[in-house]
């Protein structure tokens, strides 16, 4: 299959992967040939991009890291406890959460067992799932990549649950924040985003009084927007006086928010949210955190077009475990020309060569 961007997609094409609804039913099925009631309602659902099957990406897979029934499972679980605490009074939040402990730790449960057995890069498709409040799937998301990152520095599974629930919890006390302005499709004004960062020091209230789970749960919510140089919110701490959990969640909500589309915005591709974390890095990011999510996120996903450095054109095929950089890429257009026969090449044996961009376009 291959990712293409929606402006390329046209009747007659073939739709790859199934796009899911945010209650987990079915939007759009794989196999269904596209109509221009397709690329319409796409289009009104604010689909930057869609995967698509055709003979020059035949057999290459893109699949979540997570499968979907387990990611179903746990954005329905985070729905419902979030829900329940929206305008609710920070003693009632702390005692519903508290209630919700346990289940909430069943989810991070089925997230470790599929990341922590998982030998491949972390690939999380958000394009396959529609939602109509961004938080609950950010927040499964976020979760999802401090997993993965914790891992990779080798923090024990005790600690990796502690991390993963409270990337889980980290946005909760957006909750509590007016809803008209969390969910304003514009550009929120300096008033409004001055009530949207009140969500960090909401979340620690909320929190730090849920007796069932750790107080650094409570610290990962509220220092998850701290930047080591003291740009950050709500305390303005530096480097040395931020929790290395909360590090960890900062650059997993940095990537997540940029990937991801929204009204507002176009969401990026994650070779261009990495170049982001790239540029932070040691200045607002923990460099030891950019580099173990750097080294296990895949920076251009199965199904991408890619040109090289030596003009070729490709389609990224196959991931190379810690060189995220360097994937397998099948050659299908050579000096302006498609080839007859496609064939396969491994960056990561072939070092002259780079990718110089994506090319979602390409048709």
């Amino acid at each position: 299959m291959r990712l293409i961007s929606i402006k390329t997609l046209t009747e007659g094409m073939i739709i790859g992967r199934t796009i899911w609804n945010e209650a987990g039913h079915p939007l759009l099925q794989e196999n269904v040939e596209v109509t221009g009631r397709i690329i319409e309602r796409l289009i009104d659902l604010n689909v930057p991009y869609v995967y698509i099957q055709d003979a020059i990406s035949r057999n290459i897979e893109s699949l979540d890291t997570v499968p979907i029934e387990v990611r179903k499972r746990a954005v329905t679980e985070i729905t419902q406890t979030f829900k329940a605490i929206q305008g609710a009074k920070k003693g009632e939040a702390s005692f519903f959460i508290d209630q919700q402990s346990k289940a909430l730790y069943s989810i991070i449960d089925d997230l470790l067992s599929n990341i922590l057995s998982n030998e491949d890069v972390l690939t999380i498709i958000g394009d396959v799932f529609m939602y109509d409040n961004y938080i609950y799937q950010h927040s499964f998301q976020v979760s999802t990549y401090a997993i993965a990152v914790a891992k990779e520095m080798n923090y024990s599974v005790e600690e990796i649950r502690q991390i993963a629930l409270g990337a889980l919890l980290h946005d909760v006390g957006k909750m509590l924040v007016p809803q008209d302005i969390l969910l304003k499709p514009g550009r929120l004004s300096e008033e409004e985003f001055s009530e949207i960062r009140k969500h960090t020091t909401a979340g620690f209230d909320v929190l730090r009084n849920v007796h069932s789970i750790s107080l650094l749960i409570a610290h990962c919510a509220f220092q998850h927007h701290e930047r080591l140089d003291g740009s950050g919110y709500p305390r303005g701490l530096i480097d040395f006086e931020i929790h290395p959990y909360a590090k960890i969640i900062a650059v997993a909500d940095v990537f997540d928010a940029v990937t991801s589309n929204r009204v507002y915005k176009m969401k990026m591709l994650p070779s261009q949210a990495i170049a982001i974390l790239e540029a932070g890095k040691g200045s607002l990011y923990d460099a030891k955190v950019v580099q173990a999510f750097s080294q296990i996120i895949a920076h251009y996903p199965n199904g991408t077009t890619v040109v090289l450095s030596n003009g070729s054109r490709g389609i990224i095929s196959k991931q190379n475990m810690h060189m995220p950089t360097r994937p397998w890429v099948r050659i299908f257009e050579e000096d302006g020309e498609l080839l007859n026969a496609t064939y396969e090449l491994d960056l990561l044996h072939n070092n002259e060569l780079v990718i110089d961009k994506v090319e979602l376009d390409f048709n």
